[in-house]
């Protein structure tokens, strides 16, 4: 796609243009300031906004830390998060991720993303990065020195020469759009309900240090999350094929109400909690591209490739993407010659895979046998554990190596000891 520069008088330059001031966004502005690079970040809206993706994974904090920005988040008071348990009926099953077989952080927070995501950002333009709200990418001129057309809220147009662009923009999805970039995702088509509550829990009724995940007592693809956050609240969602949840917008709040009373472990602990905001549906979310780059630019995050919510994957993959990027961009803008097919594509998209195999054994059933099998050896609870924290790249895990053939594995084992 084409821009129309002749017709534009300002003009400006930057070693690296990132398109979206989300988590991946700014994370990678983060580390491209550090590393002495000229970075300008174009955001459509303006923050704070609220987004979807709170309870973060413990290997998130990693790419937080090395980014400048720990301190930040810690300080900013989120309610801690140390694992995840699950419910269905009457079984019960819990993880803790400072328990796991990979090396690095076992805790993290889960966040109201409004907050969180502010929090990054600011990060980043303390460090030096010109941030942008309210700025919109209209075309892309790919290529060697890419060229973005720009247009601020009042109209103004102006153009950027850029020397890289890193496309942030999350479900957005700026230049999959502008580029046809678009690839069929191999996801079913899922939708999502959700809100805040006040959720008012009595001490010891859950542990709000760790996310609830409670699958449907008839409908096993049909699941729901309870993230506890600070100050009382929670976030209440329910997951299921995008035709179950295909309700008119007057009609959410009472089907997520009636939904949440359908599931007694969730229903226990919110009641008629009061709905501190409309009840809000996503749908068709999940995404995929052929390739995660091309001349000139790079895809993060949830511009690149979005699965499903269900083990809360989606900011960790947004800050992978960040850090193996941002890698290797400053190795080519010192002059290197890089692999961006062999050094960020398929490096990415080895963890993706690894979680895209979970995600599809949670849906099929079969990982729910395995999480709700009351016998587990300690070292396959540590290696399950360690995926759950986000170590979904980590090679001395046997479930990262080859996730599929082990999962079947280990599910004919539970399926023969349950039978």
């Amino acid at each position: 796609m084409h821009t129309t520069t002749q017709a534009i008088e300002k003009h400006e330059h930057v070693d690296v243009a990132i398109i979206g001031a989300g988590p991946s966004g700014a994370v990678a502005a983060a580390l491209l300031q550090r590393a002495g690079r000229n970075v300008l970040v174009l955001e459509r809206q303006h923050f704070p906004r609220f987004s979807i993706g709170e309870s973060l994974l413990p290997q998130s904090m990693a790419y937080l830390e090395a980014a400048g920005m720990l301190q930040a988040v810690v300080e900013a008071g989120f309610q801690y998060k140390n694992g995840a348990y699950f419910v269905h009926q009457d079984k019960h099953a819990s993880f803790d991720f400072r328990d796991k077989h990979s090396a690095g952080w076992g805790t993290t927070y889960q966040v109201e993303r409004a907050v969180f995501d502010q929090t990054l950002i600011k990060s980043a333009a303390e460090q030096g990065a010109d941030v942008r709200f309210g700025h919109t990418v209209r075309t892309m001129q790919p290529g060697d020195a890419p060229v973005l057309e720009v247009e601020d809220e009042a109209g103004n147009a102006y153009v950027v020469h850029a020397r890289f662009v890193l496309d942030a923009s999350g479900f957005g999805r700026v230049l999959p759009r502008l580029l046809n970039l678009e690839a069929p995702t191999r996801m079913p088509t899922r939708a999502a309900l959700f809100t805040h509550v006040r959720d008012a829990l009595p001490a010891g009724s859950t542990d709000r240090d760790k996310i609830c995940i409670a699958v449907h007592p008839e409908r096993r693809d049909v699941w729901y999350w309870m993230i506890p956050l600070a100050n009382g609240r929670s976030s209440v969602g329910c997951v299921a094929e995008a035709s179950f949840l295909d309700v008119p917008e007057a009609e959410r709040e009472a089907t997520l109400r009636k939904l949440i009373q359908a599931e007694p472990n969730i229903a226990a602990l919110i009641g008629d909690a009061p709905f501190l905001m409309p009840v809000r549906q996503i749908g068709g979310y999940a995404a995929n591209v052929e390739r995660l780059y091309g001349p000139g630019y790079a895809l993060l995050g949830n511009a690149g490739e979005f699965l499903d919510p269900v083990f809360s994957s989606g900011v960790t993959i947004a800050l992978r993407s960040a850090d193996l990027a941002t890698r290797v961009l400053v190795r080519q803008l010192n002059g290197e010659t890089v692999d961006w097919l062999a050094d960020y594509d398929k490096p990415l998209r080895k963890g993706v895979d690894t979680f895209r195999a979970f995600v599809d054994r949670w849906y099929s059933g079969e990982l729910q046998d395995i999480i709700f099998h009351p016998r587990h050896s300690p070292g396959i609870r540590r290696m399950i554990s360690a995926i759950l924290a986000g170590y979904a790249w980590d090679e001395t895990n046997p479930f990262v190596v080859n996730p599929v053939r082990r999962l079947n594995t280990l599910h004919e084992v539970c399926r023969r000891e349950i039978g």
